[in-house]
């Protein structure tokens, strides 16, 4: 088994609305120095190992995990993980 790690962020130049949302609520707490807050997923997936592991996540990304059109993601896959 492999462990997937899933960061997907909106890409740069996309209105991220929830990120402004969490910058404001952070400088009204005080926290002045945040200048920029951007907002992502994290998602995690077990997979079988096998071939064209790297092709499979690829697809699954581009398919339905991340919107590729304002989306930009990344993975991490792990070695050895077991059940």
């Amino acid at each position: 088994m492999k462990k997937v790690k899933i960061y997907i962020t909106l890409k740069q130049g996309v209105l991220d609305p929830q990120g402004k949302a969490v910058q404001d609520s952070l400088q009204t707490l005080g926290y002045d120095g945040v200048k920029e807050a951007r907002v992502g997923k994290y998602m995690e997936l077990t997979v079988e190992d096998g071939e064209n592991v790297e092709k499979k996540v690829e697809d699954m990304c581009a398919k339905l995990l991340a919107n590729p059109v304002i989306e930009d993601y990344e993975y991490t896959i792990e070695e050895g993980v077991t059940q």
